[in-house]
């Protein structure tokens, strides 16, 4: 068994696709079957069900994806160690972000990376945090800007840059009629909500599961921008950190929840032993955006000061 093999097998798994996994590798599609072919017959049993449409894995390839991705992250980390003793950083780095998560401007960030590091071939993923903290674990994703949620998060280590509270977005007109808001107040509005996966939506089912009751978005949505404009149109009340409230404060109204309801942390996710291209990129976002992250008490105070206007 070969790392190219590997590689090969990992692609089409991630594209459940031949033709756009030969695409990506750079290889003709008939390469690309020989390989997976040649592992098959070495491992002795099928990988794929192949269909004219898509390919989907065998429960022997479902047993193999987990090491294949572990094996080829290690071989890439030798590698790259291998290159940091030699004062070069080399390899690819692969960044995670969940959209609007805190302090870190992530297109600045990259392009700074990039021209002190011009060996680094750099990767963009955007996901909820449930799925990059899964990713960062299982070397799929070498650092992750997500949401503390909580929630499990073994074989990683999360480095914290802001915290804040949540918020209720509304359109003015539909003004809660008290503030802080209680949760309770909120049992008979329509929810607008981010899909299962985001931070967020972890944050707002334990919000709601404090006050005994269920969180059921009837609009749910994978993207900020969205949000906001569903909120606006007064199609229903958004449950959100306090950062939120500032991106249109002339058209949504922010209302503060109450005391004890869940914190919303920005965090980075980083492997407890990760490349030297995640350390330096590490080590770069925690000494830019922590001396100037905007702290948790000064947003809380403009959010009331909107909410009471």
């Amino acid at each position: 068994m070969e790392l190219r093999q590997l590689e090969h097998f990992v692609a089409v798994a991630e594209e459940r696709h031949f033709t756009r996994a030969a695409q990506n590798l750079l290889i003709s599609q008939s390469g690309l079957s020989a390989s997976i072919r040649a592992l098959e017959v070495e491992l002795g049993a099928p990988l794929f069900v192949r269909s004219t449409r898509r390919v989907e894995l065998t429960a022997a390839g479902r047993a193999l994806l987990a090491d294949s991705l572990r094996t080829l992250a290690s071989a890439a980390a030798a590698q790259n160690a291998v290159a940091a003793v030699r004062g070069l950083l080399r390899g690819t780095l692969i960044v995670g972000a969940e959209q609007c998560v805190g302090p870190v401007d992530i297109p600045t960030e990259l392009a700074r990376f990039r021209k002190a590091n011009a060996g680094v071939d750099i990767r963009l993923r955007f996901a909820g945090s449930v799925e990059l903290v899964e990713a960062v674990a299982t070397g799929q994703t070498d650092v992750a800007l997500v949401v503390d949620s909580g929630l499990p998060s073994q074989g990683i280590r999360l480095v914290p840059l802001a915290t804040h509270g949540l918020i209720v977005l509304s359109h003015p007109d539909r003004g809660l009629t008290t503030e802080p808001c209680d949760i309770s107040e909120l049992a008979a509005e329509q929810l607008v909500g981010f899909q299962a996966g985001w931070g967020c939506r972890v944050l707002a089912e334990r919000a709601f599961a404090s006050a005994g009751m269920d969180y059921r978005p009837s609009m749910e949505v994978n993207d900020v921008h969205s949000l906001l404009d569903l909120v606006g149109l007064g199609l229903g009340v958004a449950v959100v950190p306090a950062p939120f409230g500032l991106k249109r404060p002339n058209q949504l109204r922010a209302t503060p929840l109450g005391a004890g309801s869940p914190q919303w942390t920005a965090a980075l996710a980083v492997a407890e032993e990760p490349s030297p291209a995640a350390t330096a990129f590490l080590d770069q976002l925690v000494s830019r955006v922590r001396p100037h992250a905007a702290s948790s008490v000064a947003i809380s105070s403009a959010v009331s000061s909107m909410s009471g206007a």
